[in-house]
């Protein structure tokens, strides 16, 4: 049978069962394609699994559900992250990528080749590749409040620094969820934009360092708000205006009137699926090599959101693709030679 692998203009492939790769790129973010983009143009015949709405995300991954881009080179005007997406994946055909939009659920990392499994196809035969690149992502932690899905990119974000600069929210009242280190770095970070940053914390005490702490208590835009968390969000259909709190000591409600509400509660890597192959840090991120993307399974390479939970920007994402699918071409080289 088969499926449409394009969007804006639909190509079909048929769908190969037990097929063997050289290369096989798990993930769809700039991370798969800048990997698949250079492995590709080495004439490595890559092919990726975009994924079918893994992770909770459309093929794309995070920036399929953000407005504005303004901050990636070469968009002097911006774009909107569909369609710089759907950019990446039309470069990435042209040059040879072969995509499935299927989700590898399952992979076993012990044999060469290695093998992986494709979505409801977990007890057929596997289809095989001698390298691997993971570049599956993940996904900033919501508290799904009444009223975040109809405000989500229209005043609700999860990335200050992607999004902090865009018109609805210049010279606005913002409000920051959190009280660790990245609640702290965000809520200053705001401050160049909005006209007063809002923390709310659950609790009566700051879980980020001293330092961090002290730097944002100091700052005169920022008013932390204690022992308070959000339980709605509110607008005029089209932008946020209203977060609705509560105190958790006393059970007091509020409206809390600003334009902007941005998570910083963390990030979830998408890395159920090399859960107990890979080597995972304290919070489930892919442990990588220094200044590399090899992990500790020869021959499989990570890339992007899936390994940084420092930058997590689209520009580092891509590089890093670029660093996996370098590595990987050479790994190749030296173990499978023509």
């Amino acid at each position: 049978f088969t499926f449409a692998v394009g969007s804006s203009k639909k190509r079909l492939l048929t769908v190969q069962r037990n097929m063997h790769s050289k290369v096989v790129i798990i993930g769809s973010g700039p991370a798969g394609h800048t990997a698949a983009l250079y492995l590709s143009r080495a004439t490595l015949e890559p092919v990726m699994f975009e994924g079918f709405n893994a992770n909770g995300f459309a093929p794309g991954g995070q920036l399929t559900t953000t407005t504005d881009v303004e901050n990636y080179p070469g968009f002097p005007e911006g774009i909107m992250g569909p369609e710089m997406m759907e950019k990446f994946r039309q470069q990435s055909i042209r040059f040879g990528t072969k995509i499935y939009t299927e989700t590898v659920s399952k992979v076993d990392l012990s044999v060469r080749p290695f093998k992986f499994w494709r979505e409801t196809f977990e007890n057929k035969e596997p289809d095989t590749a001698d390298a691997l690149i993971i570049a599956t992502g993940a996904a900033a932690k919501r508290l799904n409040l009444p009223g975040e899905e109809i405000y989500w990119q229209k005043g609700i974000s999860a990335c200050a620094v992607c999004d902090g600069a865009l018109p609805i929210y210049r010279n606005k009242p913002l409000v920051v969820i959190g009280g660790g280190d990245s609640a702290a770095e965000e809520s200053m970070f705001l401050t160049k934009y909005g006209s007063r940053v809002y923390v709310l914390v659950r609790r009566d005490q700051l879980r980020a360092s001293k330092v961090m702490a002290n730097r944002m208590l100091s700052n005169p835009k920022i008013t932390v708000l204690w022992n308070t968390i959000p339980i709605e969000c509110k607008g005029d259909g089209n932008v946020l205006n209203i977060v609705i709190t509560k105190d958790t000591k006393t059970g007091e409600i509020k409206e809390l009137p600003v334009n902007g509400m941005f998570y910083a509660i963390g990030h979830a890597p998408a890395t159920n699926l090399v859960k107990e192959q890979l080597e995972l840090d304290a919070d489930g991120y892919v442990i990588t090599k220094p200044d590399s993307t090899s992990t500790n399974v020869e021959g499989v390479f990570a890339a992007g959101d899936v390994k940084d939970k420092k930058y997590r920007q689209a520009i580092t994402s891509a590089g890093s693709g670029c660093m996996a699918a370098l590595e990987c071409e050479r790994w190749l080289s030296e173990h499978f030679p023509e």
